[in-house]
């Protein structure tokens, strides 16, 4: 079994090459590079030969005023940049940590939980360790997963697109999620004891965009029951929007359950007397593989699944905080 072994590894590379790189790189000069780091110059010069000969290549053309890095020299001092800034934020959040629980994560969440169970691990982590920040976006999986993998966001509650190389990232299950079907206060349907899918076909929409889950399982609840998919449709991912229309029209949404109870909490919507067939596929978070979560990240899961496992004891208390 061949074992991954780099070279940088291999050849012991040090935090004084990387400060070297950096420097020899801002200033242009050997010389000026070696009095930033507080060396001399045939140091310098030394630790700049013994990088050249671990990489097997010249880092940079000897210039009669200084030095100029080529390609090979352009790269590592990028990289080497970058493993420094690294290196300091990891410095900074230790400093951070031995002072009191603190630190940083960025979380991104799908409408449905972000509504519901987001929020409440969001609060715990507020009231227990204050010191803690937290940042939540709220998009569409798709989008969220992107995020993820540029290391923008440190966490995703949502779900694995089809699409998506899944080997990339862990999912650890969360939950269900139900749908329901909202509509404004006094709407015609709502004297109604229970309204039949049929009875749905037929009215205007506001439904998500082209390509999300909700909206692929909505299109496809009428198809297995027969029934011709609604064609009078407003497209939106705006609450705003959502709302402000069904106040003013006959409009029906489809909405992830914990969303619609929000809304109809506020006095914002009415639930329709119906049963949807277009339960979504289970969410849960996401996180890349291989990436070791910061303190501040492990602890918004931890919560994040203590919360899932609380309100699938008790689901009526689901949303309260």
């Amino acid at each position: 079994m061949t074992h991954w072994n780099p070279w940088f590894l291999r050849a012991r590379l040090r935090t004084r090459h990387l400060l070297l790189l950096s420097a020899i790189g801002e200033e242009g000069n050997i010389c000026r590079a070696a009095a930033m780091l507080n060396m001399s110059q045939p140091a310098a010069s030394r630790l700049l030969r013994e990088l050249e000969d671990i990489i097997g290549a010249d880092l940079f053309e000897r210039q009669a005023r200084g030095v100029k890095a080529n390609w090979y020299g352009e790269a590592l001092i990028r990289h080497a940049r970058n493993a420094l800034s690294s290196l300091t934020e990891a410095a900074a959040e230790i400093d951070a940590l031995k002072a009191g629980r603190t630190g940083q994560v960025n979380v991104g969440s799908i409408p449905g939980p972000a509504a519901g169970l987001v929020p409440r691990a969001v609060v715990r982590v507020a009231r227990d360790y204050p010191l803690v920040r937290v940042h939540v976006a709220v998009d569409t999986s798709d989008r969220l997963v992107q995020l993820l993998g540029e290391g923008r966001i440190d966490i995703m509650v949502g779900r694995l697109p089809p699409q998506q190389d899944n080997a990339r990232f862990t999912f650890d299950r969360l939950g269900d999620e139900p749908t329901c079907a909202v509509v404004r206060k006094g709407h015609p349907l709502l004297t109604s004891q229970r309204v039949e899918l049929s009875q749905l076909a037929s009215l205007p929409w506001i439904v998500p965009p082209a390509g999300t889950a909700l909206r692929s399982r909505f299109e496809l609840m009428f198809r297995e029951s027969g029934l011709e998919s609604p064609n009078r449709l407003v497209e939106t991912a705006s609450p705003m929007v959502v709302t402000k229309m069904l106040a003013e029209t006959d409009f029906a949404a489809i909405l992830p359950g914990d969303v619609g109870d929000y809304y109809s909490g506020c006095g914002l919507v009415c639930r329709l007397p119906v049963d949807l067939s277009c339960t979504l596929e289970p969410f849960g978070v996401i996180t890349r593989k291989g990436w070791l979560l910061s303190p501040a990240a492990q602890l918004m899961c931890d919560m994040l699944e203590d919360g899932a496992l609380q309100a699938a004891r008790t689901p009526h208390t689901a949303d309260s905080f």
